[in-house]
């Protein structure tokens, strides 16, 4: 048969396009391989669970034991407000880890800082012959450790969280954004966050709990009710009360205090409690007096400088202030 004959050409052409659907086909395999079921795949579905807060899915995406920690920041709107923050994801070459495991860097903004995790994924095998499987090698979730002071619950992502004795440890998924504060109508603490970057992280907010204005003013009305209270005695010595007044001489004229300088309210915590600083003020005395050697009428106005401590008890519904004055 002569090497030009139709016959040969034929069969040329039809070897030359099964070569090449083989070659196609194996590109083909490869693209798909590499882009569809390649570990990046599986760092994007994570993240995607994440943006969706499916803790379920997530923590199967991520193969990870959850630890022994509160687990609120691990599903539904705490979840999704933790990667609400999440923006410029970029998930990087697989580089080679050893085995048949490979490291994946992945760089992302959070509140636009650049930030960036890394994933460690394992071959396990293929799939319909050709493609490959890859799993998250298993790992513990990282915690946050929340404190607040003299509360017993905080809000931590949107969602109010147990404090007992003002302190919790949360399970959290990572990248996160994790923020936290507690308002109350008479204390408040500002919102302070931090963000979970990898699962070595030991992250920590703690709220400073302070007195708020409200509660403030309500002690400073209180305190004031019971130094005009004080005022309204007619005598030298007040009963129960932080100022007074002793002379020799003969009172003659009607006696008046009057409050010149109310007490400064500053409130504070103390081993679980909250204290008032120790309050001062000044009083006014006027009346007239008569010296008891000359026999004199004399007006008397005189300041009183005085200072006393008190109790303060607060609930949700009731403010409790009780003066203590020492003799």
């Amino acid at each position: 048969m002569q090497a030009n004959s139709p016959l040969i050409r034929v069969l040329t052409a039809w070897l030359l396009a099964l070569l090449l659907a083989v070659a196609v086909g194996a590109l083909t395999i490869f693209l798909v391989n590499s882009r569809v079921f390649g570990p990046e795949q599986q760092i994007r579905h994570y993240f995607e669970a994440l943006k969706d807060g499916s803790g379920e899915e997530a923590l199967g995406i991520l193969n990870a034991p959850a630890p022994k920690a509160n687990p609120s920041m691990l599903d539904g709107p705490a979840l999704r407000s933790a990667a609400a923050s999440i923006d410029n994801l970029e998930v990087g070459d697989p580089e080679a880890s050893g085995g048949n495991r490979v490291i994946v860097p992945v760089t992302y903004t959070v509140d636009n800082v650049e930030a960036n995790s890394s994933y460690i994924l394992e071959n396990t095998g293929t799939r319909w012959l050709f493609f490959d499987t890859w799993t998250f090698v298993a790992a513990p979730l990282p915690t946050m450790q929340l404190s607040v002071i003299n509360q017993n619950t905080a809000t931590l992502n949107g969602t109010t969280v147990a404090m007992p004795e003002g302190q919790n440890s949360f399970a959290v998924f990572y990248p996160g954004k994790y923020e936290s504060h507690y308002t109350s109508e008479y204390f408040a603490a500002p919102a302070q966050s931090t963000v979970v970057a990898t699962r070595q992280d030991k992250d920590r907010i703690a709220l400073a709990t302070r007195a708020t204005d409200k509660l403030r003013d309500d002690v400073g009305q209180q305190v004031k009710k019971f130094l005009d209270e004080c005022a309204l005695q007619k005598v030298l010595q007040p009963a129960g009360c932080p100022f007074a007044f002793d002379t020799e001489n003969r009172i003659v004229g009607n006696i008046k205090w009057n409050i010149t300088e109310y007490p400064e309210i500053v409130i504070e915590p103390n081993d679980g409690n909250w204290i008032m600083r120790p309050l001062s003020g000044t009083a006014l005395l006027t009346t007239t007096q008569q010296d008891l050697f000359t026999g004199q009428i004399i007006p008397l106005t005189i300041e009183s400088h005085f200072s006393f401590t008190a109790r303060l008890d607060v609930t949700d519904s009731n403010i409790t202030v009780t003066p203590v004055v020492e003799y």
